[in-house]
Order: C-alpha cells, then sequence, then structure tokens
C-alpha cells in the first residue's frame, strides 16, 4: 500500500479566519487558504482547486498507461480540469477535464476511446462523487 498525507490547520471563524495546508514532499508548505480564496478572489489556494489539480494530473498519467497499453507514447497531454462547486448547497458538482494530446499514428476513434476510459477509470475519477465530463483533442 503507497499512502500520502497532507495537513490543514486552520484558526478562527469560517468568514475571518484562515489556514494553511502542507503536503507530506513540502511541495505546498503553509500554503495560505481561507474564505476568501474559496468563495471570492484572495491570494492562496483552495481544497477545490487542489481537487481539480490532482484530477487533472491523475488523468494524464491513466491516459499515459492506457495508450501504452495500447502500443502508443504521448508526445504531449495537456490536462486542465475545472470543479464547480454550488455554494448554496456547499457540494462539488462537476469536474470538467480539457485534453490537448500529441500522439504520434494513432486515429481519433482509438484516441477517444483511450481518453475515455482514463476520464472512467483514473483513481481520483473513481474517488469524486460528481459529474465529469470531457473535452479532448488530438493534435
Amino acid at each position: 500500500m503507497i499512502k500520502q498525507s497532507a495537513n490543514a490547520v486552520w484558526n478562527g471563524s469560517l468568514k475571518e479566519g484562515s489556514g494553511k495546508l502542507t503536503t507530506k514532499s513540502k511541495v505546498f508548505d503553509n500554503q495560505p487558504y481561507s474564505f476568501k480564496t474559496r468563495f471570492e478572489k484572495g491570494n492562496g489556494t483552495n481544497p477545490d482547486e487542489l481537487i481539480a489539480a490532482s484530477h487533472a494530473g491523475c488523468f494524464a498519467m491513466a491516459l499515459s498507461n492506457i495508450l501504452g497499453e495500447a502500443g502508443f507514447t504521448p508526445d504531449a497531454l495537456e490536462v486542465s480540469a475545472e470543479v464547480t462547486m454550488n455554494p448554496d448547497k456547499l457540494e462539488l458538482t462537476d469536474s470538467h477535464l480539457t485534453l490537448k494530446a500529441t500522439i504520434p499514428n494513432i486515429d481519433n476513434d482509438k484516441f477517444m476511446e483511450c481518453a475515455n476510459k482514463a476520464k472512467d477509470n483514473c483513481p481520483i475519477s473513481k474517488v469524486l462523487n460528481l459529474n465529469i465530463t470531457l473535452d479532448a483533442t488530438l493534435a
């Protein structure tokens, strides 16, 4: 089993307080987050942004693996993820993946088959309880 960890410290009330996030690797080391960074336009990160980054990164790795199993090696996979929150219900509702790929010798049907398989099966997609959509473009 592989275990990863992170730590959050929060001080104060929801709207006036703030916190810091630290990952085991220290890539995030006391990075600030707050109500403003999540619901307004403050400086710092927030949990939703980190989920989007995780989803984009996981999807790219999963697609690279699926392509490799099918005999293809991508030159480039550029992925963005946009996570949507309904602030009235305080729930995440969607994650939209956008993929721009450069993959030699693959046709569009095989590309889309692999991309959709990665969308449905990357570990982050499997853990997210929300609607996941994908726009994929092959260069």
